[in-house]
């Protein structure tokens, strides 16, 4: 690297006066550094400081230590570096050297602090300054970078990175007219012919042009688009660059000429039917429903003038224009065509309307061919038909109707056997329906028309995870993966995160705890990865004026961890960790014991038995793991070889024993946690997860300050209003809490709760949210909690379904069974049985409400007997 070469020629220097024979060597060494030869290189190393005269060589004993931490040798590179340092404290190389090992351990703060003192010895070195000014841009030490690029353009004034980096650094701290004033001082530098095709000048005004826009200064950069135009290659984002302006500086008539040229250069793009409704300004429905009857008539093709208009369309005029849309979509065999209407089910109204067209079309194309019986058209094809019935069981199932959904998903089916994307939907319509099982059979039925199609193979490998089919996912995903390698392995490498998530919720709902955070850790490094990458493009995008994308890979980095991967791992893991707390591991031998002491003989025997099979499983999918293993060490020996090599050390190998035996667990949770609190504060679970975890550390102020903030986001959260009915009564029975504190917590309590106690708190949430599932469940629960006395009441009042209820789903029903189960309603073992049965009666299909031994019966029904038969042979 520059670092590098530039530390090498640094000691070359001061050497060369000394001993021509040490200077040799010290070529030799380099050489072999840049090609990644380091054990050679230690040999010369050696060498050097064989000699009397520089056995005590600070910059060479630094660089030694450089090289053994290349090798991952960190505690001995760390000895020798420190040991130089003393030996020449005002040595620059030795300081940068100390800099760059604390980076490659990620100690960025601590790499700053070193590359300043090398700075006090020689202040103008550029190579020390550039790296100084990546770790400032890494770490967002904005203030810092600026003066560290100031110095560079001072040194190096004709270097375009230079510009570049300091306009940078003047745009990140939002003082956006010196960055343009700069740019353009470095724009009148450059000569360009206005013929020549340059791309990394048309980024340069691109990008000035964009500072202009932040800036405010619309005027003056509808102006820089006029006079530099044909210098730009992006044509079509000058077209909506002058299209935005154009609006913000409300020149309407020439905005809406802008949006014409780009509707008919693609007529598919929303935004520009948003930027014309915007020039137009219409005053009424009917005027923006003509901006769109223009378009049919321009582009009577045009799928997308016909679908914007059904959102702010209703009644009649819906119907109509609905009825176009969907015959359009239905003749030409468009699958997505529910998917752009699913945005439509908010409204009752449009529902129901959708729902009669499409019926009566299925109606009538059963009859005689045609849309309608009354049309003098031509027929429809069969395929029209098809694509009918495939919406209407999307459409059932979306509503909740599982039955009819499956009814015509297995008509469509029946009429083509071979369409793949029937398959899908019937496996979606399971796993609504509960049955996730099923979902992964159909899944597996799709997957096996087209082998070759990756997107079925993830999506059959997801609805296996779901399942809890894990080793099933892995053999599914390896059709796709390297050969050679462990599917999983090969993910990880591959940063298949969703793959990860799945793989850790099946673990978790297995309570495989330690397998489950093993994957949770593994993209949280995954999100640390790809923060450090981001040094790869500091250079590289000035460099190459991609200053847009850079700009945006920024601000994208600074709110990574909103990333719904994240967002999940981090909520599954902290999830884990409050049950670690709550419920530590046990030994499992003494489990097993307190298990098999209330078994009778018959079921004893069944146990062993079971067991005994479980650990011939075992034993023979450890053989294959390890005849696999031997064939990877094979294949992969020489590579192995070669990584020696490499730059950096070994990663700490995440052993799921160790990860799930963790001291303190609250700890952990609270570094997922983190990221959450900055990041993601506009969802609930965050502030409402804060809240679990501080309650168990019995910090009332953090869990205050939790429940205002989710109170601000949705104050009628059932999770939300547990949280408060423990944090009510925990305040009002907690003795060691200082006199400060205590007086805080009441003055905001009476603010949350009034004058009330937590026991009228909670029926009066029950009164006003009476006719909502999972309020009442809520309620139910703190009402045991408060009092055990009402188990039977409250059991009463969750159990509850009634049709004039609101909110009633499979989700929450499943919840009301579990916690009848659990005990968390009290002792209820019986009312859970018949809760069961009648939530059977409600949703058929769903696996959690399923009587005891459904599934071995539907086994034997459909001739699967090998597991009955496998039990009788050990038995006998």
């Amino acid at each position: 690297t520059p670092s590098i070469l530039f530390l090498f020629f640094s000691l070359k220097i001061s050497l060369w006066f000394s001993c021509p024979n040490v200077i040799s060597l010290s070529f030799l060494r380099q050489r072999c550094y840049e090609h990644k030869q380091y054990r050679n290189g230690l040999k010369f190393c050696k060498q050097i400081l064989s000699n009397p005269k520089f056995a005590e060589h600070g910059e060479t004993l630094a660089m030694k230590g450089l090289t053994l931490n290349c090798l991952g040798k960190k505690e001995e590179a760390y000895d020798l570096v420190r040991r130089g340092l003393r030996n020449d404290l005002k040595s620059h190389v030795c300081w940068h050297v100390y800099g760059l090992l604390q980076r490659s351990d990620k100690k960025y703060d601590e790499a700053i602090k070193c590359y300043r003192n090398a700075l006090k010895w020689d202040k103008d070195n550029l190579q020390i300054l550039r790296d100084l000014s990546l770790l400032q841009i890494q770490m967002r030490d904005l203030e810092g970078y600026r003066e560290t690029r100031y110095q560079l353009l001072q040194l190096r004034p004709a270097q375009r990175a230079s510009w570049i980096g300091y306009a940078i650094a003047y745009h990140l701290l939002e003082d956006y007219e010196m960055a343009a004033k700069i740019i353009e001082e470095f724009r009148k530098t450059q000569q360009t012919s206005p013929d020549k095709v340059d791309y990394e000048y048309s980024e340069l005004l691109l990008y000035q042009n964009q500072v202009l826009r932040e800036a405010g200064l619309y005027k003056e950069a509808l102006e820089h688009l006029s006079n530099y135009e044909k210098q730009i290659c992006d044509k079509l984002a000058v077209e909506e660059t002058r299209g935005e302006i154009l609006l913000k500086l409300e020149r309407l008539d020439e905005a809406t000429e802008v949006y014409r040229r780009l509707q008919e250069r693609n007529p598919e793009n929303w935004s520009y039917y948003r930027g014309l409704e915007n020039a137009l300004k219409p005053s009424s429905v009917e005027e923006t429903l003509k901006i769109y009857e223009e378009a049919w008539e321009k582009f009577p093709k045009g799928l997308v003038p016909r679908r914007l208009p059904l959102t702010f369309l209703s009644g009649e005029k819906f119907r109509e224009c609905l009825d176009r849309y969907l015959r359009m979509n239905f003749s030409k065999g468009c699958p997505p065509v529910f998917t752009t209407l699913k945005s439509l089910y908010n409204d009752k109204e449009k529902v129901a309307i959708i729902e009669e067209l499409v019926v009566g079309y299925e109606t009538s194309l059963k009859s005689c061919r045609m849309f309608n019986q009354n049309d003098d058209g031509k027929e429809e094809p069969p395929t029209t038909l098809l694509w009918v019935q495939y919406f209407l069981a999307q459409h059932y199932d979306m509503i909740g109707q599982q039955t009819l959904s499956l009814d015509y998903i297995n008509a469509a089916i029946e009429s083509t056997p071979t369409l793949i994307e029937l398959f899908l939907i019937k496996a979606k319509i399971y796993k609504h329906a509960g049955n996730i099982k099923e979902a992964a059979q159909w899944m597996d039925e799709a997957q096996a028309l087209d082998t070759a199609d990756r997107f079925i193979n993830s999506k059959c490998a997801k609805y296996m995870l779901k399942a809890g089919m894990i080793k099933e996912a892995e053999e599914m995903c390896s059709k796709f993966t390297r050969e050679g390698a462990s599917a999983v392995e090969n993910l990880n490498e591959m940063q298949c995160m969703w793959f990860q998530t799945e793989c850790a919720l099946a673990y978790k709902g297995m309570n495989k705890f330690g397998e489950a955070l093993k994957k949770c850790h593994e993209i949280e490094r995954h999100f640390v990865e790809i923060t450090d990458d981001q040094f790869d493009f500091h250079t590289y995008c000035m460099r190459k004026m991609t200053l847009r994308s850079y700009v945006d890979l920024l601000k994208l980095e600074d709110v990574l961890r909103m990333h719904p991967f994240y967002y999940k791992a981090a909520i599954t893991a902290i999830q884990i960790y409050l049950s670690l707390h709550d419920n530590p591991l046990t030994d499992d031998s003494k489990e097993l014991q307190a298990d098999t002491a209330n078994l009778s003989d018959k079921e004893l025997k069944k146990l062993r038995n079971k067991q005994r099979r479980a650990q011939k499983k075992a034993q023979l999918e450890e053989e294959k793991k390890n005849a696999e293993k031997e064939k990877q060490l094979k294949n992969q020996k020489k590579k192995k070889e070669d990584d020696d090599e490499e730059i950096g050390g070994p990663k700490e190998e995440l052993i799921p024993d160790k990860l799930v035996k963790v001291e303190n667990p609250l700890e952990e949770a609270v570094k997922f946690l983190m990221p959450l609190k900055h990041l993601v504060k506009d969802k609930i679970d965050t502030h409402l997860l804060a809240f679990e975890i501080y309650f168990r550390k019995d910090k009332y102020l953090l869990m205050l300050q939790s429940v205002k903030r989710a109170l601000a986001i949705d104050p009628d959260h059932p999770w939300l209003h547990q949280c408060l009915v423990r944090f009510f009564k925990g305040v009002s029975e907690s003795k060691e809490l200082p006199e400060v504190v205590r007086t805080v917590l009441k003055q905001e309590i009476t603010r949350l709760f009034g004058d009330s106690n937590a026991k009228s708190f909670n029926q009066a949430y029950l009164t006003k949210h009476s006719n909502s599932v999972p309020h009442r469940l809520a309620a139910a629960k703190m009402m045991v909690y408060l009092d055990s006395s009402t188990e039977t009441k409250a059991a009463e009042l969750a159990t509850a379904l009634d049709e004039s209820l609101d909110n009633r789903s499979i989700q929450i029903s499943t919840e009301v069974l579990e916690c009848l189960r659990s005990g968390v309603l009290g002792d209820c073992k019986e009312r859970a049985e018949s809760y069961r049965a009648e939530c059977h009666k409600l949703y058929p299909y769903t696996l959690a409400f399923t009587p005891p031994g459904y599934e071995e019966n539907t086994k034997i029904a459909n001739g699967d007997v090998s597991t009955e038969m496998e039990e009788l042979a050990n038995e006998m």
